[in-house]
């Protein structure tokens, strides 16, 4: 289970640290790819369960082919250094808009890398819907 918020910093050479609670479940391999205007980060099953998710999603009709082709043309391995750091290609860190200053937040099933401007942009209306859905829904 991914929880918590670390801030980071990309070095010069597109590598970011991961957080040491993250590195335990990610210390054979991880893929990130392309995610809601961020990067996700999973588990190699987390990944797996995801694109099969999707695939039918596409069978169904109910997304487009090309949705399958964005999260598998872009995803990539991300498997730790000794430093526990992981490479996360220039097309990938465009995608998501990444600065130098980062910040890695769980998401449960998975990881997520945000620039840090967009993520603090964004954490007032993820509290909001935190707070909407659990008087919405009673949890």
């Amino acid at each position: 289970m991914f929880v918590g918020t670390f801030e980071h910093s990309l070095d010069g050479k597109g590598r970011v640290v991961l957080p040491v609670a993250f590195r335990h479940q990610l210390a054979e391999r991880g893929i990130v790819s392309q995610y809601q205007e961020c990067l996700g980060l999973w588990t190699e099953e987390g990944f797996a369960d995801v694109a099969a998710r999707l695939t039918e999603k596409v069978r169904a009709g109910l997304a487009p082919q090309n949705a399958v082709r964005a999260f598998a043309a872009d995803a990539t391995e991300a498997k730790p250094d000794a430093q526990g750091r992981i490479f996360l290609p220039q097309r990938l860190r465009d995608y998501a808009s990444l600065s130098k200053d980062v910040v890695i937040i769980g998401a449960v099933d998975r990881a997520e890398i945000w620039d840090a401007q967009r993520w603090h942009d964004l954490r007032s209306d993820a509290d909001e819907s935190f707070l909407s859905a659990v008087n919405e829904l009673g949890i």
